[in-house]
């Protein structure tokens, strides 16, 4: 009798001892919310961010928000946060429409990093990570300026406008980034919008779909007599390659080739606009590497995890409305056909037959 009682403590001992292993080995889990899986980026930087965090040692739940759906993504996050996800890394579909959802996230401890997207009207967001959008929009009006000679050539030249969501905050960025380059020569009369549309509302593309922008390149192309053998098109500003793509998609249903297209902005070196660029039906694309981007939210997840302070490189830009969030900013770069290879080849970002098929 002795005997067995020894035994059964002696089980019972390995089985709390195999208990509180398992306990201790069990790894925190962290939320990653993106916006949607119909553009290549978002599908990239979910699956970066999950790997890297994965490789420290993290349980990931990744979701996409179906296709830019704001109700998804709420249901998404609340799910995250009963499931009991310690940090969220949150792009949002909608900077001013989480403000709910996220208010439940601070009322149980959880620290909210906003990823590229700044979180709008919430005092639940802990900490923001993305590129140097103002410097986006900077790098897409130089580009336009210095290709068009605008401080040496008579001019005029013709360009239209076209940028983001209005629900996306980093359009304010992207927009007034490239117009700090640009506007002056807008207003000296050298560069002319002739359609009038100037303002951000009036170039925003619901949803940066590539079919509005068609459709407003259609509309602009018929409206003004835009056309090979019409009124010369000089330029496009574009934010992003969604909308660039629809963009091209207008230009080349015009009767454009590359031996008569307007120089065209884009940025996320998207395949597609990668493609169009070697064809050239896009002059260039902002390079923002994610996995850069990637790295940096997980070296901010483990220092919270921690309980250390995350790296932070701006305090004074980003104002959700509730105060500056700290900020942790990377650097973008542009791509032409000229450096593609040594940015997007040769670092592994594409293979030479993902652009060339």
């Amino acid at each position: 009798m002795k005997k067995l009682f020894s035994l059964f403590l002696a089980v019972a001992l390995v089985g709390c001892i195999l208990s509180f292993a398992g306990a201790a080995l069990a790894a925190d889990k962290i939320g990653v919310s993106m916006p949607t899986q119909s553009l290549q980026r978002w599908n990239q930087d979910g699956a970066n961010m999950k790997s890297l965090l994965e490789a420290a040692g993290y349980e990931v739940d990744l979701q996409f928000g179906g296709n830019n759906e704001v109700p998804v993504q709420v249901s998404q996050l609340e799910n995250m946060i009963s499931g009991g996800c310690k940090v969220l890394v949150v792009a949002a579909i909608d900077g001013s429409s989480l403000t709910t959802v996220l208010a439940d996230a601070k009322a149980q401890g959880i620290q909210v990093i906003a990823y590229d997207r700044l979180i709008m009207n919430t005092d639940a967001v802990s900490y923001y990570a993305t590129f140097d959008n103002f410097r986006v929009g900077v790098l897409q009006g130089t580009f336009i300026r210095d290709q068009l000679k605008l401080d040496s050539a008579s001019g005029p030249f013709n360009i239209e406008l076209f940028t983001g969501d209005p629900g996306d905050n980093n359009i304010i960025f992207f927009f007034d980034g490239a117009l700090s380059i640009l506007k002056p020569y807008i207003d000296s009369g050298k560069l002319v919008v002739k359609s009038g549309q100037v303002e951000r509302a009036q170039a925003a593309t619901p949803n940066w779909s590539t079919e509005s922008a068609q459709t407003r390149m259609e509309n602009l192309i018929t409206s003004q007599g835009y056309g090979p053998n019409g009124t010369k098109l000089d330029a496009v500003l574009s934010s992003n390659d969604s909308v660039a793509n629809g963009i091209t998609n207008a230009l080349v249903g015009a009767g454009y080739t590359a031996a008569n297209f307007p120089l065209l902005t884009g940025q996320d070196c998207d395949v597609t606009s990668m493609k169009n660029i070697l064809a050239g039906t896009q002059s260039m694309s902002i390079f923002k590497d994610t996995r850069t981007l990637a790295a940096q939210v997980v070296t901010m997840v483990d220092a919270i995890m921690k309980g250390s302070a995350p790296e932070i490189n701006d305090t004074k830009t980003y104002d959700n409305g509730t105060g500056v969030i700290p900020s942790f900013l990377c650097e973008p770069v542009f791509c032409t056909k000229d450096n593609y290879r040594a940015l997007l080849i040769d670092s592994g970002y594409y293979t030479e037959a993902q652009l060339t098929q």
